[in-house]
């Protein structure tokens, strides 16, 4: 008798806010939705936890006491790049816009109503594994000296130095090397990298752009590669190359 399919093994979150009058009704409340959560409520038990377990997604307060979330969002993004929502309390705009700057892929308003937390959870997952568009299945991506390869998410340099790229930042330059010497304007790069239903405004765009060019440019106060178009947008002003790796065969 054959026996039934395992039970996919649900999405582990790590939820780490200082008011427990938030924390612990929140992650009961993830949990019934079907979530595995972990609390902490401060940065400090939240780097324990994850030596113990990697999570899929990270829910992030940026206002704790000791290490702020802001501070938290970075090390996450560049070491360990992973999904991070930030929960703001309604003042914090230019907290938001930093956060966003550094690396992270969405934001929630407090007070929030739990579903929409869901609905945020749900979409940026989806963004964070949804597999770019290839012609090629193997195909990498060669501008300029620089090498992205899509299937690894994993950008070197002209000398072969891997260097670290967020996935905020690995999604737009995709983009950018999919349409290059083409003009992206800001409602096409949202669309295209994070999604309407991520509700993020045009500045967000600018400021991973700013991120993406401290990677990419020799100097980033002067753009060769992501030039901007005043007034249009962005234009990738290299020639890109796809480049298929051969395939790794017996005996040879």
């Amino acid at each position: 008798m054959a026996s039934a399919p395992a039970d996919p093994a649900p999405i582990r979150l790590l939820l780490v806010d200082d008011e427990p009058s938030l924390r612990e009704p929140l992650a009961d409340y993830l949990v019934r939705q079907g979530f595995a959560v972990r609390a902490a409520p401060d940065a400090a038990r939240a780097r324990s936890l994850l030596v113990e377990e990697r999570p899929d997604l990270v829910l992030l307060d940026i206002m704790m006491p000791g290490e702020d979330g802001l501070s938290l969002c970075r090390h996450l993004v560049e070491t360990r790049e992973l999904p991070v929502i930030l929960l703001t309390a309604r003042g914090e705009a230019t907290d938001r816009i930093i956060g966003l700057e550094i690396g992270a892929d969405d934001y929630v308003v407090k007070p929030f109503e739990p579903r929409e937390l869901v609905a945020r959870i749900r979409s940026v997952l989806r963004r964070a594994t949804r597999a770019p568009v290839m012609t090629e299945e193997d195909a990498l991506y060669e501008f300029d000296g620089w090498r992205l390869d899509p299937l690894k998410r994993r950008l070197t340099d002209p000398e072969g130095t891997v260097v670290p790229i967020s996935s905020a930042e690995f999604r737009l330059l995709v983009a950018f090397l999919s349409h290059p010497r083409q003009v992206l304007d800001r409602d096409r790069l949202l669309d295209m990298v994070q999604g309407r239903e991520a509700h993020l405004f045009d500045r967000a765009v600018d400021n991973q752009v700013s991120r993406l060019r401290r990677k990419v440019e020799t100097d980033s106060r002067d753009p060769r590669l992501i030039q901007t178009v005043w007034g249009g947008g962005y234009r990738f002003a290299a020639d890109v190359r796809r480049v298929v790796q051969a395939a790794d065969r017996p005996g040879g």
